[in-house]
């Protein structure tokens, strides 16, 4: 364990001492304690709340008393994580059950149901198909990423699209099979609802639909097909040799001539896809492979020596140790297949949890066909592990960096314009004069960078003056601050904003060192420094409605600060005139009443109850011309 974790781990425990001495954890405890001392020592499933009743952890035992208390001992032994989980345990309940494996499929229902935070969340990579036998007369087959609890039969799924179209291939040459969707009932083929299809007319159909194929002769064909998706060739071989020599026996050389051609195939089919020799292997491959806290499994079912289902998972991992994750795939497996071969293989070296685990073999081969069959599981492994670290890459990647591309590529800039700030100001007829400026990094607003200022040094409604003076204000200050420049700066306005723009920044000596560009609203035309012509970017481009949303962004704030200027304009020029109100009694009448029109309109018990009988006197006698005596 490196030092970190190990800090990070008496970090915790410090804290957890440090409840203890408190009356409110002490009473917690004990509460813990009880329900601890009265569990049963029989299998089942637990469960740990936190204060707020949500579901923290599930987890299952042979001996629930013993597995529960593990966690309230000897804390030492327990990582970050679980010392997390029970520092945070408010209450504990239980379910008590018959067996291991009942308790398995409870604890693998409630970790679906709920999703547990500190429990390994084992996700399904993506839909992946199966084979399916239709529960129907003349049953259909067919790939389906759909399972339907219909009856039907379900064979995968198939992760490695390799093997299932090894079987569905050879189906669809060996087997006379139907494909349309008919209902075909003993009673719609006796009164001939049905007509025969080109499938029937170019020999991939025997024509069930009109009598053709007994139901009998169709459902053996079944039955082989089942036995090719379980791996069983023996049976499978047996029932093509005992027809052969049927056509033989009868003389039927050429029927036995075809048959004959399909049992080499299912020979050769055999031999392509057997990886394990022996015919009796029948085992489970599991491979992890890990990056970061990203894992990925990979599961091959062999039945008699060849693979007959793959399937991928993936989970966010914190702590948790390759072994953690073996058991929980497994966990898994046995919940959604209902039972995994006593033998698995896996790159993981284990070791067994005697509660649990131990009627399992695991083997880690290093050479002959086993570590072959491992080998290829731990490739597929390392195939979509690099899929899903490109994908975290990807999400990892600011997702505006494109839109950034384009807009250096509009606006012919040498640097990526990650840190633009953009200018707009805001009076009305001169009145309150205000600027603002807005910060976006990476594509973004960084409104904790948002500025505003009071203009100083102009008198009137002088639009060109005020952007001299934001700017220079704005840029002077970085200046002294030593702070990072903008790559790009955006005025509100047009030509002539932009020139005083360009003055301010000249004057800090800034005007060959940070791109500036204005765009005017009536037909949103970008202008340059010393370029009378404007840049017309296509309405629809994401780096034109970059500059849009930064030119309303700071509309917006400077509206926002100029309203609140003029707010306390009002407050000074119509309230604080009052003899007697000052400046705080002025806001507390804003606050409660909003406005200086409800303000007048108030009556003495409501101005009363805000300021008192002596200022609310004042107040609306100012208002009304009179005082009210009462």
């Amino acid at each position: 364990m490196d030092l970190d974790k190990q800090n990070k781990i008496k970090e915790i425990q410090k804290k957890i001492a440090e409840k203890l001495k408190t009356p409110e954890y002490e009473a917690i405890e004990e509460k813990l304690k009880k329900i601890r001392s009265n569990l049963p020592e029989s299998p089942g499933v637990y469960r740990f709340y936190d204060h707020q009743k949500n579901l923290l952890y599930v987890g299952k035992s042979i001996n629930l008393k013993h597995r529960v208390n593990s966690y309230f001992q000897n804390s030492t032994n327990h990582s970050r994580r679980i010392l997390e989980m029970v520092n945070k345990i408010r209450d504990i309940e239980y379910t008590v059950v018959n067996s291991d494996i009942e308790a398995l499929m409870l604890e693998c229902n409630l970790i679906k149901e709920y999703q547990p935070k500190y429990n390994i969340l084992m996700r399904d990579g993506k839909s992946y198909p199966y084979i399916c036998i239709k529960n129907e007369s003349y049953p259909r087959v067919f790939t389906t990423r759909n399972k339907i609890a219909d009856g039907s039969e379900y064979y995968g799924p198939f992760a490695i699209s390799g093997t299932m179209n090894f079987f569905m291939n050879f189906i669809q040459k060996n087997f006379k099979l139907r494909n349309c969707n008919y209902a075909l009932t003993k009673e719609n083929i006796q009164k001939h609802k049905f007509k025969p299809c080109l499938e029937f007319q170019i020999g991939n159909c025997l024509a069930p639909c009109i009598g053709y194929q007994e139901e009998d002769d169709y459902n053996e064909q079944i039955q082989q097909i089942r036995h090719l998706l379980k791996g069983n060739f023996e049976p499978l071989l047996d029932y093509w040799n005992h027809v052969l020599q049927k056509y033989v026996t009868g003389l039927d050389f050429e029927k036995a001539h075809l048959v004959k051609q399909k049992i080499e195939k299912i020979k050769a089919f055999q031999q392509k896809n057997t990886i394990v020799t022996s015919s009796t292997a029948n085992l489970e491959v599991i491979a992890i492979q890990t990056f970061e806290d990203i894992a990925v499994i990979v599961h091959f079912k062999v039945t008699n020596g060849s693979i007959v289902s793959t399937r991928v998972f993936d989970t966010k991992i914190h702590e948790e140790s390759y072994e953690d994750l073996l058991y929980a795939s497994i966990e898994k497996l046995i919940h959604d297949e209902g039972f995994i071969y006593n033998e698995i293989v896996t790159n993981v070296a284990v070791e067994i949890k005697a509660d649990f685990f131990d009627n399992y073999k695991f083997t880690t081969p290093k050479q002959g066909d086993k570590a072959k069959v491992l080998n290829l599981a731990l490739k597929n492994a390392e195939t979509l592990l690099n899929e899903k670290i490109l994908l975290y890459k990807e999400k990892k990647k600011n997702p505006q960096e494109d839109v950034l591309k384009q807009l250096q590529k509009d606006l012919n800039l040498e640097k990526l314009p990650v840190h633009i700030e953009c200018f707009d100001n805001s009076n009305i007829q001169g009145y309150a004069p205000v600027s603002s400026v807005v910060v976006f990094k990476n594509g973004r607003p960084s409104k904790k960078d948002y500025r505003c200022f009071h203009v100083k040094t102009v008198e009137g409604p002088d639009d060109f003056a005020t952007m001299y003076e934001a700017v220079y204000r704005r840029y002077k200050r970085l200046l002294e601050e030593e702070k990072d420049l903008p790559q790009l700066i955006i005025i509100d306005g047009g030509k002539g904003q932009l020139s005083k723009a360009v003055e301010a920044l000249a004057a800090l000596n800034l005007d060959k060192k940070i791109p500036i560009i204005s765009i005017a609203k009536r037909l949103e035309e970008i202008y340059f420094p010393y370029d009378s012509a404007p840049l017309h970017i296509d309405k629809k481009s994401p780096s034109l409605k970059l500059i849009q949303q930064l030119r309303n962004e700071a509309h917006d704030n400077g509206v926002k600060f100029h309203r609140k200027t003029r707010n306390k304009k009002t407050i000074h020029t119509e309230l604080t005139q009052i003899q007697g109100i000052g400046e705080n009694t002025a806001l507390k009448l804003l606050q409660s009443f909003k406005s200086i029109k409800n303000i007048k309109n108030a009556s003495m018990e409501q101005l009363s109850d805000v300021i008192g009988k002596s200022k609310a006197a004042l107040l609306y006698e100012y208002f009304h011309g009179i005082q009210d005596k009462s």
